[in-house]
């Protein structure tokens, strides 16, 4: 789906007047350049659901090419995230390849994490701003209404007995669920976040690194009224201790150790994190004020 530049022709005298401020917001756009901005669904969305968000980009900056990706919506978001990384790589890198300047991620959720993997697997990317809207980068261990939905018969105590099992790494919730008092498990067992987080030795973490830190801004979004992500502080690379005390992102090994680029991001001045209470995770991509605070002066 594209915001474009296309007029229909009116017979009305009137047309003129409607024509030239929508001409010129176009030519402006032209002028300008705007960035494609590409966005990745999160679990269980379809691209439907970004028509608010796709809209705020286009009023801000008229002329924008919007791609709301529509690949593995509602139950196909179950498959493992290895699988939708490659999926969303191939109907991504196209757009890529026609944007001499570069591109924007909007990744949401659960599609925060398949961008990480599409970041730090595709060597040749050129993605500007990486605006992570509520996604659990640094895992999920919660019981939210997601959970009781999948699981019913799992609270967050014992659902390490189905996600750190090889059938459990079939499902993507698995791939990212980082129970704090079963570390071990979680490491050796997690083919998707531990690698990407290299907390198991990992041949390509020097490459994947390098290939993420060619973005030129990270933007971490999330709130403490979000009610999904758990613990919300995730959302900007803070976790649970096995106390299940959160540990902010400063104080994470994966930052202090700059395991895949977090601090080196942060020593550039391009690491942006941005909280906003009030809004529960359903809405973050319909929320005007999320979009003017946190994401609009990263779509130049």
């Amino acid at each position: 789906m594209k915001g474009s530049c296309s007029f229909k022709r009116r017979s009305s005298s009137g047309a003129a007047r409607l024509l030239y401020p929508l001409l010129g917001a176009c030519l402006w756009a032209a002028v300008v350049g705007y960035k494609p901005v590409i966005i990745v669904h999160g679990l269980f969305d379809s691209s439907g659901d970004f028509k608010n968000l796709q809209r705020f980009i286009n009023e801000s900056h008229p002329g924008t090419n919007v791609t709301v990706i529509d690949l593995f919506d509602r139950s196909a978001s179950l498959q493992p995230m290895w699988k939708q990384v490659e999926g969303f790589k191939a109907a991504i890198y196209p757009i890529m390849q026609n944007a001499a300047d570069g591109v924007h991620f909007i990744c949401y959720s659960q599609g925060g994490l398949v961008c990480r993997g599409i970041l730090s697997t595709l060597s040749d990317h050129n993605v500007h701003s990486f605006i992570s809207l509520s996604s659990p980068q640094a895992g999920q261990y919660g019981d939210t209404d997601y959970l009781k939905y999948l699981f019913p018969q799992f609270v967050k105590s014992n659902l390490y007995h189905l996600c750190y099992t090889s059938i459990g790494q079939r499902i993507s919730i698995c791939n990212y669920w980082n129970d704090p008092h079963h570390r071990d498990l979680y490491v050796n067992s997690s083919d998707y976040l531990a690698l990407l987080n290299s907390e198991r030795p990992n041949p390509n973490s020097t490459e994947w690194k390098k290939n993420f830190l060619k973005i030129k801004k990270l933007v971490l979004i999330g709130g403490p009224d979000d009610g999904v992500i758990t613990p919300w502080q995730s959302s900007q690379f803070g976790f649970y201790d096995d106390n299940e005390t959160v540990v902010e992102m400063q104080q994470q090994d994966i930052y202090l150790k700059d395991v895949f680029g977090l601090k080196t991001l942060a020593a550039r001045g391009d690491l942006v994190v941005c909280s906003v209470p009030g809004v529960e995770h359903v809405w973050w991509h319909s929320n005007e004020t999320v979009f003017h605070t946190c994401m609009e002066k990263w779509l130049e």
